[in-house]
């Protein structure tokens, strides 16, 4: 099903969601689309080997170069997204790492939101560094700080939005301005928003990337990632992935597919019950902060009205201090100490000592991630039983 055909009624999010990119199977009429657990397809001819291979007309030869079942998985994903092309990697760390392979080179500088996934901040500051890419990290809440920071060499400008852990905004339909009137390519980490909850490509926003990990697969059983954005972009950074070898298994990419046909539905109740949480945190004396970008106390409240559609499943406390933060955690039945998110299971950790570990005190300060804070995935489970935990945990 192909939602932007003019012949085809506008389907709604949901319907999308377990329609596109799958149809019965050609060859048999399998409902659900078949796992093509190959690493090789064959040939009719020499003719057709060499077409396929070295021409890339229409076929499949090796699967890090493309497979059908992970075609389908890139065009659920595409639909959702309203994205002209996707390409699924094996990692969300995958996908971020051949997006700065296959968009910059040595010498290129980026901009870069100082408040991101630490891993990602690692990757910028080790390995590609290693390769002379230059990076300044600036506060993206303020525009005017990345356009200050923008140079005869900026490459791209890279962001997340809400920002891992500690839930900050970035004004999309102003970076993607700036952006664009200098001719640089912007690039968002939409993992935290989701695709339900906020559309990064409608904004102006040149790639989305998200680590598929998180609400995508929703379960906590697959690693995957995916890069999103118009087909001319996205061709250099397929050529990376492909000889980097950073494709996602056929397995995989049927678990992921598995999951998007739930995706809006999940996104909701995680949505409904990350406000309750929230609202209910805020509320306890006990909790000397929260940060969520649905609360009317965060600074950025109305900028999250008008460029999300739901505020996401993340809730972050800030407990004052480290042994509080660590008390919380380990007093927690019902939530999970893990370091991961999205997953129909409510899961706690604290930055400082997983995420965001091999940052040094300064940056973490820089990032605003205090000793005290604590990340929070709000899951499925009823409401109730989640915030029972929490009290039972934190007290009041």
């Amino acid at each position: 099903m192909n939602n932007n055909t003019p012949d085809t009624p506008p389907y709604g999010e949901t319907t999308r969601a377990i329609h596109a990119g799958q149809e019965p199977d050609a060859a048999f009429g399998a409902l659900a689309t078949p796992i093509y657990q190959t690493a090789s397809f064959a040939y009719d001819s020499v003719e057709q080997a060499i077409a396929r291979s070295v021409h890339l007309e229409e076929g499949y030869n090796y699967t890090r170069v493309a497979n059908p079942t992970i075609d389908a998985l890139e065009h659920k994903l595409a639909d959702l997204d309203g994205a002209e092309e996707c390409i699924a990697f094996a990692s969300g760390m995958g996908a971020i790492a051949g997006t700065f392979l296959g968009l910059c080179g040595s010498g290129d500088h980026v901009i870069c939101g100082v408040n991101i996934y630490g891993a990602t901040q690692g990757l910028l500051t080790t390995v590609l560094q290693r390769w002379n890419l230059q990076v300044t990290f600036v506060d993206a809440r303020e525009p005017s700080n990345i356009a200050r920071a923008i140079g005869p060499d900026t490459r791209l400008i890279y962001l997340e939005s809400p920002s891992n852990p500690s839930l900050q905004l970035v004004d999309l339909v102003a970076v993607a301005q700036l952006a664009h009137d200098r001719g640089i390519i912007s690039v968002i980490d939409n993992t935290f928003a989701g695709s339900s909850n906020q559309q990064p490509l409608k904004h102006g926003i040149d790639v989305v990337i998200y680590s598929a990990t998180k609400y995508i697969s929703g379960h906590g059983d697959t690693l995957g990632g995916a890069v999103l954005g118009n087909a001319h972009q996205l061709r250099r950074i397929r050529q990376a992935q492909i000889l980097v070898g950073a494709t996602i298994s056929p397995f995989n990419a049927f678990l992921l597919l598995r999951g998007l046909q739930t995706l809006p539905l999940r996104m909701r109740q995680h949505n409904a019950n990350a406000m309750a949480v929230a609202r209910w945190l805020q509320a306890n004396p006990a909790v000397p902060e929260t940060i969520y970008p649905g609360l009317e106390s965060h600074p950025q409240h109305e900028l999250a009205k008008t460029q999300m559609s739901g505020f996401g499943g993340v809730v972050c406390f800030d407990m004052g201090n480290d042994d509080a933060a660590r008390a919380v955690q380990n007093a927690t039945k019902l939530i999970t100490i893990a370091s991961s998110l999205g997953d129909v299971k409510s899961l706690i950790s604290q930055p400082v000592h997983l995420s965001h570990r091999y940052l040094t005190p300064e940056e973490r300060k820089f990032a605003g991630v205090t000793p005290g804070l604590v990340r929070l995935s709000v899951g499925l489970e009823d409401v109730e039983d989640i915030i029972a935990d929490l009290d039972g945990a934190i007290g009041s």
